[in-house]
């Protein structure tokens, strides 16, 4: 079934002969072998796909498949531009999925984990002096974070330029509870908020649990339109508008500080309030300031510790315009959640005290500049919206692709990621050609660039299924 073929070339059964398998398990097996025997030597480049592909007389995309097979099991290394090569030594397999279940998840946003001993021995030290305390902390303890606790977040939000009196500072377990209160505190129940027409889904949960219609404002390079935003409010009269206006969850787009200001300015002639979700706003080292710095008087700032220390370290921090709503707010939380766990809040405090938190922010930092490099080289320039200070990054879907097409598609290859319509706000079918993808959690680096490889190799060569819209 070969021409004539000048290099490696595997020995594959004929599809209609017994117990043959499928061809890219049968390439993918051949590799393994050929590695066993001395065939293939460690460093040895094998056949370009294409050229392996025309050679054995089958379709190109089940020689990528095959390649990217053995890559998962740990018998090469491909890097888009130079090419499949056998490992010199062989990495560690990447499971398969189990039940169904994709075995690299890159759908939930969290940051990657540092990996440095002598980091990991700093947080265990601040946790074992957490539970020296730890019958105290037992206790209940005050409504929205203990003074010390409060302390420490007014300490953190000055790494973003904001000032304010630990009086001011309400600590809540995680930014999720904080934004709960803040809108059952400013939003009865039927009212408008405006938001990105492509926003953060825990948005879109609370506003349909309390409610709430969103408007979604259209966004240029620079965020929100501040135009469209003004005929919004004269159109709608909406109590607040939501905006995550850092590294947005799901583009990665970052608001200009002239922007920030056109909206702080509209928002104010409307009597409008603004809500900030500045959870990716730790992240880059030096962008716009935020919007509660330009418009303290009637902006509600929003930010946690869950996306850049750690996503299980359910700590957030909320500042309200002034005493009025610092008190209604604490009373929201009090019936909502009783107060923040004190144990947490406490290993929170003491990691923002002696600089653990700073180290794991860098650290955080540094990984997301790595991983960064491996998607813009294995995904295609014109696909992918992404920037170094982010562990998230937004993948443009060229045609024939659609989004839940291919998202279906890299789960059925173990790999999760979350189409464009978990973010959209409006009418249904509205949704772009697009998809999100988490570079963080627990995937490695080696995890990543296989999981990307794979959609580059799908965005570059859709199978025939997708070609011809089957």
């Amino acid at each position: 079934m070969s021409k004539k073929f000048d290099g490696w070339m595997p020995r594959l059964k004929k599809a209609n002969t017994p117990g043959a398998l499928p061809f890219y398990q049968q390439i993918a097996n051949a590799i393994a072998d050929d590695i066993t025997t001395g065939r293939l030597m460690p460093e040895q480049r094998l056949p370009a796909q294409r050229r392996l592909a025309a050679g054995l007389g089958i379709d190109f995309t089940t020689v990528a498949r095959a390649y990217v097979e053995a890559q998962r099991r740990g018998l090469v290394d491909s890097t888009v531009g130079r090419g499949t090569f056998v490992c010199g030594k062989r990495r560690p397999a990447i499971p398969r999925a189990v039940e169904g279940r994709p075995n690299i998840d890159l759908s939930m946003n969290m940051p990657p984990e540092p990996a440095s001993p002598e980091l990991a021995q700093l947080m265990q030290a601040g946790y074992a002096e957490v539970g020296a305390h730890l019958r105290d902390l037992l206790r209940y303890q005050d409504f929205c974070g203990s003074r010390a606790d409060r302390e420490a977040g007014a300490l953190w939000l000055r790494r973003r330029g904001l000032v304010v009196p630990q009086e001011r500072v309400l600590v809540t377990p995680g930014a999720q509870c904080a934004l709960l209160a803040v809108l059952g505190a400013i939003a009865p129940a039927g009212s408008v908020v405006c938001c990105e027409e492509l926003t953060y889904p825990g948005l879109r949960a609370l506003a349909g649990q309390l409610g709430l219609k969103l408007v979604g404002l259209p966004m240029d390079g620079e965020g929100i339109d501040a135009v469209a935003f003004a005929a919004a409010c004269a159109q709608y009269a909406p109590k607040a508008l939501y905006c995550n206006p850092t590294l947005l969850n799901p583009t990665t787009a970052v608001m200009s500080a002239q922007r920030r200001q056109a909206l702080v300015e509209v928002a104010r002639f409307h009597g409008v309030a603004i809500i900030e979700d500045d959870a990716y706003g730790f992240l880059p080292r030096s962008g716009p300031p935020p919007l509660a710095s330009m418009g303290p008087d009637i902006t509600f700032y929003i930010a946690g510790l869950a996306k850049c220390v750690g996503a299980g370290l359910r700590v957030g921090f909320l500042v309200a315009p002034d005493a009025h709503y610092t008190a209604r707010l604490t009373a929201a939380i009090r019936a909502t959640t009783t107060m923040v766990s004190p144990i947490t809040a406490a290993l929170a405090t003491r990691w923002i005290r002696d600089g653990t938190a700073d180290l794991m922010l860098a650290a955080i930092r540094k990984e997301c500049a790595v991983r960064h490099k491996i998607a813009l080289r294995a995904l295609p320039d014109a696909s992918v919206d992404a920037t170094p200070d982010s562990f998230h990054l937004w993948l443009r879907l060229p045609a024939p692709w659609g989004r839940r097409q291919f998202a279906e598609t890299m789960a059925a290859a173990g790999v999760a990621v979350v189409a464009s319509d978990a973010f959209a706000v409006g009418a249904p079918g509205m949704a772009p050609e697009a998809v999100r993808v988490c570079v963080g959690g627990m995937a490695d680096r080696y995890q990543i660039q296989h999981a990307l490889e794979l959609m580059g190799q799908a965005l570059r060569h859709p199978p025939p299924c997708v070609a011809h819209g089957v």
